[in-house]
């Protein structure tokens, strides 16, 4: 490579191809096998991670089953009907919800928009700020803490007031069934999900953080109807104790 010297003059010339934008001192800067700042390679570090994890996750399975037995029931008998009939674990949420308003409404309607809006979250926030760090910033960090700790108080809440008082149940005879199955759950489930969005939007924010309002209020409530749904309903689907089922039950049965 030429070095310039210092008091080299470059006189303008009609002729000339090229144009001089600067002189620095030190040795040329390259990208040259140089990456991105602040990123680690796909293969071999992330993936010796992910190999780790699958291996640890496979040897956590094993414990469990050496640990717990898991015998086949005998055959089903179509004249008598399991007490309670609990769905798998990862449908227990959905039949949690079933017991709080209309099945297309809780089975159907709810779930798909719960979906759409997952698989839109990528549409509704494209932004790169924050990208690669744990709930973008503090005041996200606080969010996220904020509307988990809302969701843990006010869903039990309401699947607690409403198994007790339901409100298709008292108000029947004085409003249409769509009313009472559709448009009141719709209603209830609908404000609770909106009191963190609203509440936030008093600091001005960012789509960023109302995906992570939403996003933690769909997560968190998940968890608790499938707790609720596989510690806390006992025979009858009604709702007991774990340690205080009538005829015996106890829900570990089904781990």
């Amino acid at each position: 490579m030429m070095r310039i010297p210092e008091k080299t003059s470059f006189p303008k010339s009609s002729s000339k191809t090229y144009t001089l934008v600067e002189l620095v001192r030190g040795a040329p800067q390259t990208m040259v096998e140089k990456g991105p700042d602040d990123t680690v390679f796909a293969f071999p570090v992330v993936a010796l991670l992910e190999i780790v994890l699958a291996l640890g996750l496979g040897a956590v399975l094993l414990l469990m089953s050496l640990a717990r037995n898991a015998p086949l029931e005998e055959f089903a008998n179509p004249n008598v009907t399991t007490d309670p009939a609990k769905a798998p674990w990862y449908f227990m949420g959905l039949q949690e919800m079933l017991e709080h308003g209309h099945p297309t409404l809780m089975a159907v309607i709810l779930p798909t928009i719960m979906v759409l809006f997952v698989l839109a979250i990528p549409y509704l926030d494209n932004s790169s700020k924050g990208s690669g760090r744990w709930f973008t910033s503090e005041r996200g960090k606080k969010i996220t803490l904020y509307t988990a700790v809302y969701a843990l108080v006010v869903m039990p809440a309401y699947i607690v007031l409403d198994n007790a008082f339901p409100a298709r149940e008292l108000l029947r005879g004085l409003a249409p069934d769509w009313v009472l199955q559709f448009l009141i759950p719709a209603l209830l489930m609908a404000v609770i999900v909106m009191i963190p969005v609203a509440v936030l939007r008093r600091f001005q924010p960012d789509s960023r953080e109302v995906m992570l309002a939403l996003f933690t209020m769909l997560f968190v409530s998940a968890v608790v109807f499938t707790l609720v749904g596989f510690f806390f309903r006992g025979p009858g689907f009604e709702l007991y104790w774990p340690w205080d089922m009538p005829d015996g039950y106890s829900p570990l049965d089904n781990l």
